[in-house]
């Protein structure tokens, strides 16, 4: 059913594009006749209006990968460097957040674990949309911030990466087949506000695929049981994206992100100081408008990391910003 509202969706997207280029088509031509500059001006800008849904839809075409339509776990990880790290994870949790929320996508919290003294040290949410993991697989990797460090009383620039990693949530029609004495369970007690559930019951579940090395936490729910299926949920789907990954290897069709969290892996840097610079290393789209992408404006940079990805082409190597 979520495939048949999937086709009829983009078929029913065709048939509007192609019924409103020829209505303002004609209605540029009626007023033209008629000499109607206002008639010519009004179905000019519904015509550009419409290119930018045809981009749009453009790209929708490319997801279609065979994990793309799901929805989709988001891990974040601080890198080294203590405080500034752990603040910059918590930053990019909420860039994410947020893009999220303006896609109407649902949003929840799976784990979280906070900084010493501010931010967080690694957090998992689930992302619920149409798409939701096509989108956001082109977000996977190190990110790198440069800015005049809140922390640091003589006010010097530091440089902070964190890691992002994306995995399908698996539909119950693919089978994922683990052994269960491959996987190691260990139970804790919850971290974290909860009020005086925590600490005194170990409801969180962490488990560890020992040939893969493979591990997921779960601490949302208040009982083990269901952080425990949960949990189990998240292994499955972390197996699978590594199976895409391996095939989209073997096939050349795409380059696994590298996981060191430092200097010389990064994705995308983003500089707050001495000036306003997001740069993609990828692709080479930048923008100087970094309060938006702070605050989950990404479709840019998604789109053209897409096309890439589909299409080939774009810059042999991208220079990174100071």
């Amino acid at each position: 059913m979520q495939e048949r509202t999937s086709l009829e969706d983009a078929l029913a997207g065709i048939g509007k594009v192609e019924n409103e280029l020829e209505d303002n088509v004609g209605m540029i031509e009626l007023g033209e006749a008629e000499g109607d500059d206002a008639v010519v001006a009004e179905a000019e800008a519904a015509l550009k209006a419409l290119k930018k849904e045809v981009a749009r839809r453009e790209l929708e075409a490319l997801l279609s990968g065979e994990a793309d339509r799901f929805d989709t776990y988001l891990e974040v990880h601080a890198g080294a460097g203590g405080t500034e790290s752990q603040d910059w994870a918590s930053m990019l949790l909420r860039m994410y957040v947020r893009w999220a929320e303006k896609r109407g996508f649902k949003i929840e919290y799976l784990e979280e674990t906070e900084g010493e003294e501010a931010g967080i040290k690694s957090a998992t949410i689930q992302i619920s949309g149409h798409n939701a993991y096509g989108w956001l697989k082109t977000e996977a990797g190190v990110h790198r911030l440069v800015r005049i460090s809140p922390y640091d009383s003589n006010a010097r620039r530091h440089t902070s990466f964190s890691s992002v990693q994306i995995f399908p949530v698996v539909d119950t029609s693919i089978k994922i087949d683990i052994n269960e004495s491959d996987v190691r369970v260990d139970t804790m007690r919850s971290g974290g506000a909860g009020g005086q559930h925590v600490n005194k019951t170990e409801s969180a579940v962490r488990l560890t695929h020992i040939p893969t090395g493979v591990a997921v936490v779960c601490q949302a729910g208040r009982s083990q049981h269901k952080n425990r299926a949960q949990a189990w949920d998240m292994l499955r789907a972390r197996l699978y994206e590594i199976e895409l990954k391996k095939r989209e290897e073997k096939a050349a069709a795409d380059q696994a992100a590298k996981t060191d969290i430092g200097w010389g892996h990064q994705i995308r840097s983003y500089v707050l100081q001495p000036y306003q610079m997001v740069k993609d290393l990828r692709t080479g789209v930048q923008t100087s408008d970094t309060a938006g992408v702070l605050d989950g404006d990404l479709d840019e940079f998604m789109a053209a990391t897409l096309a890439q990805r589909a299409f080939g082409g774009g810059p042999g190597s991208v220079e990174d910003v100071d």
